[in-house]
């Protein structure tokens, strides 16, 4: 017969025994930091599986995101640290803010028909231009340059 002292003792020590597996999983990262950026990074127009790497900056400080073709077809470009869009009140020009809601950090996404950024987390609202329409967020999004070269959207992040 197995005493009540004994059995407790190999009932923890198996317990402990099956948990280490979990924490081994836990602790180890599944993809290194670079492979998970490298990936995520590029510019998307509206189809997250047609992404492209970042191109590289030019001598002036200005980041392509994207084409002015893929501008035109989704009506805005997004990255993880610039969305552009056409100016509402004049189409003829660009506007680029950062996506990243003023509360709490969130991405925006641009609502096309509406022509505004809607955080998906607390419900603000901002305008083409980064300004605040609706709370809870009270600072607008940061704005960056833009322009287009040749066939190419430009941003100076």
């Amino acid at each position: 017969m197995v005493k009540r002292r004994s059995f407790l003792g190999y009932f923890s020590v198996g317990w402990l025994v099956s948990c280490f597996p979990v924490v081994l999983a836990a602790c180890t990262p599944n993809k290194s930091e670079s492979q998970a950026t490298a990936k995520t990074e590029g510019p998307v127009a509206a189809d997250k599986d047609k992404t492209k790497p970042v191109a590289k900056k030019t001598a002036d400080g200005y980041i392509a995101i994207g084409s002015v073709a893929q501008l035109e077809k989704a009506g805005y470009l997004q990255t993880k640290q610039v969305a552009v869009s056409r100016d509402p009140a004049n189409p003829k020009q660009l506007i680029a803010v950062n996506p990243k809601c003023t509360h709490q950090g969130c991405d925006v996404k641009w609502v096309p028909g509406e022509k505004r950024y809607e955080c998906p987390c607390h419900d603000s609202d901002f305008a083409a231009d980064g300004k605040v329409l609706k709370g809870p967020a009270t600072a607008p999004l940061a704005t960056y340059p833009v322009k287009i070269v040749g066939t190419q959207v430009l941003v100076k992040v």
